[in-house]
């Protein structure tokens, strides 16, 4: 397929792709240089400075469904596609998290009229991942931002009014996703830590979580495993070091903070899964302006929600391996309020007892554990203002 990568109605890059293998081939002409997907530019050996086929394919790629989602090869045998990647070019790689689509030479097709914020999209692919069978498979209609959906819990966008719902699904024996998105919600709400909203739905007896998408038609979401790609590592630097630089090298405002906060949260709800893909920074999609860290999404693999051991010490993903170790990194907690969280215990019973598959024990025990961490954050910020300040220490020193 000859093509041209667009960014809304601005040409970016020429591209030959393999539609059975949905990879690019070939590099041709480069429109506008500063609108090329970010970390696609090499910054490290022979092509530094250039976009790099390898880097473009992982940022291709990583806008398809991965691997890890359940029931994928069905979906594919289904539609008879080799890969996500070529799954994703039936809808022309339209997404509702940013605004670059593929347009296939020859053809006079505009932004507007294919976008999925202001079009309406096929709910076909929705209800094939969550398992509906099509006896003519020939009439699946896949123009769907479900082919551009990443994560590995099923997952499906549905337009209620005129607003997109991203609906999510949940896993294992608790289930409990859903319930762990809402009580994250209610934290960053009375910490009021910027956040995306959720809210509880069931089909039958299985939950799942609603939100509404945050990008817009002129906003876009950059994940942080793309920013981190456009600077090369510096000798020692942690992965939170190389992080900040490249966010002080882009430019983009009130950053180091809001991270802490972020921290903060996944400490008191015990989150193992805040990867560089479920994080990220907000920009303009046509002046390339930044706005600042994503308001917070996706909290649901937390609060022990794979495990019958409540409170045991989890792991965690963003720049440690272990939340104890993470929460070292968070220099400021003059904006920590534990008498914001008052009631907190009573209101996570509450949103757990929603669930016909998590037991009173298990209820108490999830509220008391996330308690008791919140309460760990309130004994770090007060020993911190116990210590002196380097004011202090040089006067003492006199």
């Amino acid at each position: 397929m000859n093509c041209t990568l667009m960014h809304k109605d601005i040409p970016v890059v020429d591209l030959v792709i393999d539609e059975s293998g949905g990879f690019v081939d070939e590099i041709g002409y480069i429109h506008h240089e500063a609108h090329l997907p970010l970390g696609t530019v090499a910054v490290l050996g022979r092509e530094e400075g250039r976009l790099s086929r390898h880097l473009l394919n992982s940022w291709w790629t990583s806008r398809t469904i991965p691997a890890s989602r359940n029931d994928l090869q069905r979906i594919l045998l289904t539609l008879d596609t080799r890969t996500s990647s070529a799954l994703s070019l039936k809808c022309y790689g339209l997404s509702l998290s940013d605004q670059y689509w593929i347009r296939p030479h020859g053809t006079d097709l505009e932004w507007s009229n294919v976008n999925f914020f202001q079009n309406k999209f096929s709910a076909d692919m929705g209800e094939l991942l969550f398992g509906k069978e099509f006896a003519d498979r020939s009439l699946i209609n896949v123009m769907s931002p479900d082919n551009t959906s990443d994560g590995w819990l099923e997952k499906k966008w549905i337009i209620v009014g005129d607003k997109r719902i991203l609906m999510k699904g949940s896993s294992g024996d608790y289930q409990q996703e859903p319930f762990n998105e809402v009580i994250a919600c209610a934290v960053m709400m009375r910490l009021e830590i910027p956040h995306v909203s959720y809210t509880l739905a069931f089909e039958g007896n299985k939950p799942y979580s609603l939100c509404e998408t945050f990008v817009t038609t002129d906003t876009e979401l950059i994940p942080s495993s793309h920013v981190t790609k456009t600077k090369p590592w510096m000798q020692d630097d942690s992965l939170h070091t190389h992080l900040l630089r490249c966010v002080g090298n882009l430019g983009i405002p009130n950053v180091p903070l809001a991270i802490e906060k972020m921290l903060v949260l996944d400490y008191i709800i015990a989150n193992t899964d805040r990867h560089h893909s479920n994080f990220g920074f907000l920009r303009n999609a046509e002046t390339l302006e930044w706005y600042g860290l994503a308001p917070i999404f996706d909290n649901g693999t937390s609060l022990w929600h794979n495990t019958q051991f409540v409170g045991r010490a989890p792991k965690s993903k963003s720049f440690e391996g272990t939340h104890e170790e993470q929460i070292k990194l968070v220099r400021d907690l003059s904006w920590f309020d534990l008498s914001a969280l008052k009631g907190i215990k009573d209101e996570c019973i509450e949103i757990l007892s929603k669930s016909e598959y998590i037991d009173k024990e298990r209820r108490i025990a999830i509220a008391s554990a996330m308690e008791e961490r919140a309460m760990s954050i309130e004994q770090m910020r007060t020993r911190s203002f116990a210590k002196p300040s380097l004011a202090q220490r040089l006067a003492a020193a006199e």
